[in-house]
C-alpha cells in the first residue's frame, strides 16, 4: 500500500471497513475479533501500530516479521477460526515508522473466532448470539432468496383467489393492451406463470412459496409462516411522543399497499404540479414509491417490525433488509439488488411498481418538487427511506400557484364533510366518526379556522359550524 493511500485512511478514521490497533510485542484477541467481523460483513482494512485517533505509534521493526508469522498461524488454526482463513499482512514503512496492513475480503462463509461469531456494526465488533441474527447472516452470505422457500402443505384454498379477477384487470390496464397473458390463464396457470408455485431444483419439492403467501395468503396463513410480519403506519404531526393516528397492517401485500396508500392520502396534502403540461400528484408518486419499496424489498423472515411514519418535517419507512452494501444510496452511486424478484415482478405487472432502480431516481426528482429537499436512502440490516416534508405544507399553508385556494388533506376534507352534514356536530363527535384522536381533530379545526375555511358561531356547547370557502378538494 502506498503512503498516500495510508494517509487517506488515517484522515478518514475508523469506519465500518477500517480499524486501527495499537500493537506491542504480540497481537491481541481484539485484532482477530475484527478479522472475524470483517469476514462476516463487507471486508475491510486493519492497521496495526496506529492509535484509535489515527496517529501512528508504530511497531518495532524487528518484531514485525514474527507478528506476521504468528498472525498467519492463528487465522489458519481451526481451534481459533472456523472456518479457517488465509490472509497476507503487509509490513509498511510510513513516515519512518513500521506498521502492518491487513486487508480482509468479505467471505462467502460465516466465521467464528474461538467459537464466537462477530459482526461489524459501524466501527465496532459485536458478538452475535441471537439465533435470528445468525440466520440472517447465513441468508446474506448465501445469497438466498427467502421468498422462494416452498411450503408444501399450503394449498390453493389458503390463498385469496378472490383478489385475482381485480388483479387481472389491473395487469391489463397497466399494460395498455387487452393481450396481457393473465387475462386468459386459469388461476392455477397464473400462479405458476408468476412463479408463485415453483419447484425446488435441489430437493425436487414443489408447492406454493413464501412469495405466494405474502402476496395472496389469507391472514391466518401469513401469521403462521411469518409471525413477525406487520407494517405499523403512524401519523405524528400533533402528538409527536405517541401518535395522532395509527394503523397496524398484517394482511397480504396487495391489500397492505392499498391500506398504506389510503393512510398517506389521509394525512399528506397534495401540491399543484405540472409536468409536460399535465397535472400529476406528487403525493401519489412519492407515497407509491416509498410504500412499494418497503413492501417489495423487505426481508420477511426478519423479526424487525416495519414502519411507515408521517411527521411534521419528514416521512419515512423502515424495514428488515438483506443488505448487500452498507451506507447511503444515491441515483449515481447505488447498485440496485432485487431482494424479492418474484414479488417485485408481480407488483410491476399490476402497476404498483416500476423497474428496479427507478424508485431512487423518481424519489430524488419528485421529492425536490414536493419539499425542496432530497430524500435519504440508508442501506443496512434495517433499510430506512426518508423523504423531507415542508412544515408549512403540513400546517395547511401550501397554496396553489395562483395563491387563491387552500390545498386540503383528505382528513381536512372529511372534517369539513362532517360539518357540512351536521353543522351542530361537536369536535368529539367528529373524532369518533373519523376514528381519530380528539386533540388531532381540534388541532386541524383550528388550522381550518385560521385559513378562513370554517367559522364557529355560538358557544362551544351550543354553537354551529359555517363553511366559508371556496376550497379545493384534492
Amino acid at each position: 500500500m502506498k503512503e498516500k493511500d495510508i494517509k487517506s485512511y488515517l484522515e478518514i478514521g475508523e469506519t465500518i471497513a477500517v480499524e486501527f490497533k495499537r500493537c506491542g510485542n504480540r497481537i491481541e484477541n481484539d485484532v482477530y475479533e475484527t478479522v472475524c467481523s470483517f469476514l462476516n460483513r463487507f471486508g475491510g482494512d486493519i492497521f496495526l501500530g496506529v492509535n484509535d485517533d489515527g496517529t501512528v505509534s508504530g511497531i518495532a521493526e524487528s518484531a514485525a516479521p514474527d507478528l506476521v508469522k504468528n498472525f498467519i498461524a492463528s487465522i489458519s488454526n481451526p481451534n481459533f477460526f472456523s472456518p479457517t482463513v488465509y490472509l497476507v499482512p503487509e509490513i509498511v514503512n510510513y513516515e519512518g515508522k513500521t506498521i502492518i496492513h491487513i486487508h480482509v475480503s468479505s467471505s462467502p462463509e460465516v466465521h467464528s473466532f474461538k467459537k464466537v461469531i462477530y459482526d461489524r456494526v459501524h466501527d465496532a465488533d459485536v458478538k452475535v448470539t441471537a439465533t435470528s441474527q445468525i440466520a440472517q447472516m447465513y441468508i446474506r452470505k448465501q445469497n438466498i432468496y427467502t421468498e422462494r422457500k416452498i411450503f408444501p402443505h399450503v394449498k390453493l384454498e389458503d390463498l385469496r383467489l378472490d383478489l385475482l379477477p381485480k388483479l387481472r384487470v389491473m395487469a391489463v390496464n397497466n399494460s395498455g393492451s387487452q393481450g396481457h397473458p393473465w387475462l386468459h390463464l386459469t388461476d392455477e396457470e397464473l400462479l405458476k406463470s408468476t412463479r408463485l408455485y415453483t419447484v425446488d431444483r435441489i430437493t425436487g419439492e414443489s408447492g406454493f412459496n413464501l412469495a405466494a403467501i405474502m402476496l395472496l395468503g389469507k391472514d391466518e396463513v401469513i401469521a403462521d409462516v411469518a409471525p413477525a410480519y406487520v407494517t405499523d403506519a403512524l401519523c405524528r404531526i400533533v402528538d409527536r411522543d405517541r401518535y395522532d393516528d395509527r394503523e397496524i397492517i398484517k394482511t397480504n401485500l396487495i391489500e397492505s399497499y392499498e391500506k398504506l396508500m389510503e393512510f398517506a392520502r389521509k394525512h399528506l396534502p397534495d401540491r399543484f404540479y405540472l409536468e409536460n403540461d399535465q397535472r400529476i400528484s406528487l403525493r401519489e408518486i412519492i407515497a407509491r414509491e416509498m410504500i412499494a419499496n418497503t413492501l417489495i424489498h423487505r426481508e420477511f423472515t426478519g423479526a424487525y417490525q416495519a414502519k411507515f411514519v408521517i411527521e411534521k418535517d419528514r416521512m419515512y419507512t423502515e424495514n428488515a433488509n438483506r443488505v448487500f452494501q452498507e451506507g447511503v444510496l444515491t441515483p449515481d452511486a447505488s447498485m440496485p439488488n432485487p431482494k424479492n424478484p418474484i414479488i417485485a415482478s408481480f407488483f410491476r405487472n399490476i402497476g404498483y411498481a416500476d423497474q428496479l432502480g427507478s424508485g431512487v431516481r423518481n424519489l430524488f426528482k419528485y421529492s425536490r418538487a414536493y419539499s425542496g429537499k432530497d430524500p435519504s436512502f440508508l442501506e443496512g440490516d434495517i433499510f430506512k427511506l426518508i423523504v423531507p416534508l415542508k412544515e408549512i405544507l403540513m400546517d395547511g399553508g401550501g397554496h396553489l400557484e395562483n395563491d387563491e385556494h387552500q390545498i386540503l388533506s383528505l382528513t381536512d376534507q372529511r372534517i369539513l364533510e362532517c360539518m357540512q352534514d351536521n353543522p351542530l356536530v361537536s369536535q368529539k363527535e367528529i373524532a369518533d366518526r373519523l376514528k381519530m384522536n380528539v386533540n388531532t381533530v381540534k388541532y386541524r379545526i383550528r388550522r381550518l379556522q385560521k385559513c378562513g375555511l370554517v367559522e364557529r358561531s355560538g358557544t362551544n356547547r351550543n354553537g354551529q359550524w359555517k363553511l366559508s370557502v371556496p376550497h379545493i378538494i384534492e
